[in-house]
């Protein structure tokens, strides 16, 4: 009967069920949220109307606002236009889908606390990743321009990345340069707060959920990265990204957690402007797009730097197991 007793409490505690659905090869929530569509549809609607609001919807809205001529628009005004274009177009859509879909926004979203020493793992693997990357990326441009001076037909693509590259920078630029304290705080906000909620409230919670009730969870969280990366529009930085992407989603995912993500998310974009600040943009494209690297010195920090952070994924995950044991 003891035994009885301890299985039927397992079955009615939805963190021991959900602590055991990670053993599982593919996990099932569906008798928990109910989906009154497919995960599979639900999630790419979540993606293509989310693209289409944002991208489309809130571009159109933009150009009617301030012209086609963005780069003299008043850039605070440009700002706002940018949170509110972030809350209304990918916030609020991620929440409004889940509520249609699911009904239980709070699980699919994972809306639960996070533990700050789990926060804290997660952090010590971003700042080993930050820098991996920057080495990734400049070891990434060295072959591709040593491609191009090669191949007219790659020489052809690298112009058209780099024409959009240079966009994307000026745009960037312009949207971080600030030159008071209240002006930096607002940047702050629009460029590394508002974009670590929305983005992961969309990305990490909705879209990520729809997808882990129909693929493995290692599946769903790099469909999910592969999205997020194209999302940006960055062709310099897609690999990046996706790789930022996955490890947000591997936080969540691992955490239980939204609220993890999301400190990831504003940790690195917060990196990126603070950076901005000291060294100014000139600096940072001379840095992401220099090809007059020390090849030999980067692929030794790169190797070095994913030495580390497997080894802080290694110990990320036995956490984990070693506290599901005593679950």
């Amino acid at each position: 009967m003891d035994e009885d007793l301890r299985n039927n409490n397992s079955e009615n505690d939805p963190e021991q069920n959900e602590d055991k659905n990670r053993n599982d090869s593919r996990v099932d929530y569906s008798n928990k949220l109910n989906p009154i569509i497919s995960p599979l549809s639900a999630a790419f609607i979540g993606l293509f109307g989310g693209f289409f609001l944002y991208q489309i919807v809130g571009g159109i809205l933009t150009l009617l606002i301030f012209g086609f001529d963005v780069e003299k628009a008043p850039v605070n005004g440009f700002r706002l236009m940018t949170m509110a274009g972030q809350v209304l177009f990918i916030l609020l859509p991620a929440l409004v889908f889940s509520k249609w879909f699911y009904e239980d926004v709070t699980t699919v979203i994972r809306f639960k606390p996070a533990r700050w020493k789990e926060i804290g793992l997660f952090v010590v693997g971003i700042i080993v990743l930050t820098p991996l990357l920057e080495n990734f990326v400049a070891i990434q441009n060295y072959f591709i321009d040593k491609l191009a001076a090669h191949s007219p037909a790659i020489n052809s693509v690298k112009g058209v990345f780099d024409t959009l590259n240079d966009k994307m920078e000026t745009t960037y630029s312009n949207l971080i340069s600030a030159h008071s304290i209240p002006e930096k705080l607002l940047v702050i906000l629009v460029v590394a707060a508002v974009p670590a909620v929305c983005e992961e409230v969309m990305f990490r919670g909705f879209i990520q959920k729809s997808f882990e009730l129909r693929f493995k969870p290692f599946w769903a969280i790099l469909i999910t990265s592969v999205f997020f990366g194209l999302y940006h529009f960055n062709p310099y930085g897609l690999i990046p990204l996706m790789v930022l992407g996955f490890y947000f989603g591997f936080a969540a995912y691992m955490s239980k957690s939204i609220f993890t993500s999301m400190s990831l998310h504003f940790l690195n974009n917060f990196a990126a402007i603070i950076i901005f600040f000291i060294a100014g943009n000139e600096q940072m494209m001379n840095s992401s797009l220099n090809s007059e690297v020390d090849l030999k010195s980067s692929i030794t920090i790169f190797v070095s730097l994913l030495v580390i952070f497997s080894g802080i994924i290694y110990m990320i995950v036995k956490y984990y197991r070693n506290k599901e044991s005593y679950v």
